[in-house]
């Protein structure tokens, strides 16, 4: 295998993703497949978005490619905004603009709340050359901070701190972050089902 194709259009996920996989593997996104649409997450779970994504792709395209679905859940909101984290706010726009309108939501809501516990939590589904689906998951435990803090990735990164370290997901290089998160779990069990020689 010398290709691989990401159904996604987030540059972020597709920048991590890309950072993990040898040189000689190329890995393709919507842009290079010339798929310009949206796929609607309308499923309730990761596993049933990650699905969707890629059932979409392989059905249109007959190739064999891969999604994800992540999310942030929080044990005292009784895992929100889970699948829904990436519009747990409700409000359009850019990916940067979303997401602080998303950490202010929920910094909002645990506000005095001495429970802070949260999981960020990545699905990986994978469909093959024949047609079969294949599920990866990642998880990576930790706690939400009192205020955003640091400068690097995206989403919810500046409000995570995960378990064993004092610093947010946003103060640690890509290179630091993917040694440790919840998508670079999830695909290395992807690389290893798949014999993929992962950094």
């Amino acid at each position: 295998m010398n290709q691989l194709i990401f159904a996604t259009g987030n540059r972020h996920k597709l920048e991590e993703i890309r950072a993990m996989l040898p040189v000689n593997l190329q890995l393709k996104s919507f842009s290079d497949i010339g798929f310009t649409g949206d796929i609607p997450e309308t499923e309730t779970t990761f596993e049933g978005n990650a699905l969707l994504k890629a059932r979409h792709i392989y059905e249109r395209y007959g190739i064999p490619c891969f999604a994800d679905d992540s999310g942030l859940e929080t044990e005292a909101l009784n895992g929100a905004p889970g699948v829904y984290s990436s519009h747990y706010a409700g409000i359009e726009g850019t990916i940067e603009l979303r997401s602080k309108a998303n950490m202010n939501k929920l910094l909002s809501e645990l506000s005095g709340k001495t429970n802070r516990k949260a999981r960020f939590r990545t699905v990986i589904a994978y469909i093959d050359a024949n047609g079969l689906e294949h599920i990866f998951e990642g998880i990576v435990d930790g706690h939400i901070t009192e205020e955003a803090v640091g400068s690097e990735g995206f989403g919810y990164d500046p409000i995570f701190t995960p378990d064993g370290y004092n610093v947010t997901f946003a103060q640690m290089t890509l290179c630091e972050k993917n040694l440790i998160s919840h998508r670079a779990k999830a695909f290395q069990k992807f690389a290893n089902a798949l014999n993929i020689c992962a950094l």
